[in-house]
């Protein structure tokens, strides 16, 4: 194994209050079964699922509701036996925000026969196995959801995996109480993806506040005594967990602006996904369900849930007390980098990795903004080394030349900005806005280029097809010329036989 660097800080990042032990003092808990399911079949970035049933069908639990289509996408799996009831297009929740997909509404019956294992499941070659991970439904549990089969499958450019267990946000403890709960289920997962990525080591990135995970791990990792696999304690900052930070801190190496990890032969792994791709591998179970934090001060009993995937969140909230006042503001994903939930009906997507309800008093904004003093204090604390002053600017004027040359799209909107800024300016919230706006730009400059590189293909193909006409109406014309010389010069030597004849009639011909 490669000597790995001493871990050092990466740019930026603050020290928040974690606020992680009021979902930590529970055990895992799981929720009882809905009444109802909404499984969408968007819930992994790139194109959804193809839909594999209709209204009326009976499920099986674990059965395939949305199998894997083309260019990328896994299969979606019923987390509950029973019929489907509807097919309904429904705002749903998952890596990027809010957004409408096609659902498929189950009514569960309560059967759940355990997952019919097949001694198929896990095949011989790393092509099949790939296309057996997709059609297991697994994509990453950290909450972009990318299909892990893609990833994976990369493998002649990886060296190094990086095992993401630093859940560094706020509020968020699922990957600290599941690697205290199943240490050598991750342990088995990342020793899968080694294998099929080909990488040459494992780094386990945890930071040190989860003191009890970290010495599980550890344990789980002796066990195994495996020298590719090695537990690296993080500083407790945020946000020790983004892709680029981790390569920077465990690596001393940066990932280039507009490039991405595995660009440089680096793949990031959720811990949450290497413990269901081990389950699938053991088991020959699809991901039916997920860990989600419910936590939060307008809690009455936040805790860790295991949820099946398509469960109302308004289940979860109920399995953990309910709100202490209905007027709790709701966010999916943390209280960083989260997203408001405007009601609890959404379901619970593979993205679904916390639901933080804080009270009105806390979740409402107290001071209001005031002009930027150009204090640089958002430039300090940007892990992504961006110059948010200047980009809000640039937002505000919608120059979307200016916004790409600053750097817009590599804002992970983690919301350091926004913790330091003086002057309460909502940054992250400025930036998030300007991204779809600056993607459609950059969209119809491609679009606009392409269409010129064909204009331009078209009139060289033009000129072209006229230059080869011309050369062959030259051709044509050359070869006439010559066919009407030598027909002149035939008729010149008859006539001059004709003459010769006329004045001297013996004369042969």
């Amino acid at each position: 194994m490669a000597e790995l660097n001493p871990v050092r800080p990466f740019t930026g990042g603050l020290r928040l209050p974690p606020n992680k032990n009021l979902s930590t003092t529970m055990p895992i808990t799981t929720l009882a079964r809905p009444q109802r399911l909404c499984i969408p079949l968007a819930q992994h970035a790139g194109p959804p699922a193809r839909r594999a049933v209709s209204i009326g069908a009976s499920v099986g639990r674990g059965d395939p509701i949305g199998a894997t289509g083309e260019h990328g996408s896994v299969a979606v799996h019923a987390s509950h036996s029973g019929r489907i009831v509807a097919l309904q297009r429904r705002p749903i929740l998952a890596g990027n925000g809010l957004f409408d997909a096609d659902c498929v509404i189950l009514e569960t019956d309560g059967v759940d026969a355990p997952v019919a294992r097949t001694d198929q499941h896990w095949p011989d070659t790393l092509a099949a196995r790939l296309a057996a991970i997709a059609a297991a439904g697994i994509a990453g549990l950290g909450g972009a959801a990318f299909p892990t089969h893609i990833k994976l499958g990369a493998h002649a450019r990886y060296r190094t995996l990086i095992l993401n267990g630093a859940e560094c946000e706020p509020y968020i403890s699922c990957d600290d109480m599941l690697m205290r709960t199943h240490p050598d289920s991750i342990i088995a997962g990342a020793l899968i993806m080694l294998d099929l990525s080909q990488a040459t080591q494992c780094l386990i990135a945890i930071e040190r506040d989860k003191a009890l995970a970290l010495e599980k791990m550890q344990y789980a990792a002796a066990v195994r005594a495996d020298p590719r696999i090695v537990i690296v304690p993080l500083p407790t900052i945020y946000p020790a967990g983004g892709e680029r930070q981790l390569v920077e801190s465990l690596l001393a190496e940066e990932v280039p602006r507009g490039r991405h990890p595995t660009d440089i032969g680096v793949i990031c792994q959720n811990i949450g996904t290497a413990h269901a791709l081990a389950r699938f591998v053991s088991d020959g179970e699809p991901l039916l369900s997920r860990i989600v934090t419910v936590t939060g001060l307008g809690l009455r009993t936040p805790q860790n849930v295991e949820a099946p995937i398509g469960a109302p969140i308004s289940a979860l909230l109920d399995h953990c007390g309910g709100l202490v006042d209905p007027r709790s503001q709701l966010i999916v994903g943390g209280n960083m980098m989260g997203h408001p939930l405007p009601n609890a009906d959404y379901p619970v997507t593979k993205a679904t990795n916390c639901i933080v309800a804080l009270p009105l008093a806390e979740a409402v904004k107290s001071e209001p903004e005031r002009p930027c003093i150009r204090c640089g204090d958002c430039a300090d604390a940007c892990p992504a080394r961006l110059l948010p002053q200047e980009l809000l600017r640039a937002a505000r004027s919608d120059r979307s030349e200016l916004l790409t040359g600053l750097g817009l799209e590599d804002c992970i909107e983690c919301g350091c900005c926004d913790v330091v800024c003086p002057s309460h300016i909502a940054l992250t919230a400025s930036f998030r806005a300007a991204k779809p706006g600056l993607r459609q730009q950059i969209l119809h400059q491609q679009l606009a280029t392409a269409a010129a590189q064909r204009h331009d293909r078209r009139q060289a193909r033009l000129q072209r097809s006229a230059a080869e006409a011309d050369a062959r109406q030259q051709a044509l014309q050359q070869a006439l010329a010559a066919d009407s010389a030598t027909r002149r010069t035939v008729i010149d030597a008859a006539v001059a036989r004709a003459r010769k004849q006329r004045n001297d009639p013996n004369a042969l011909t």
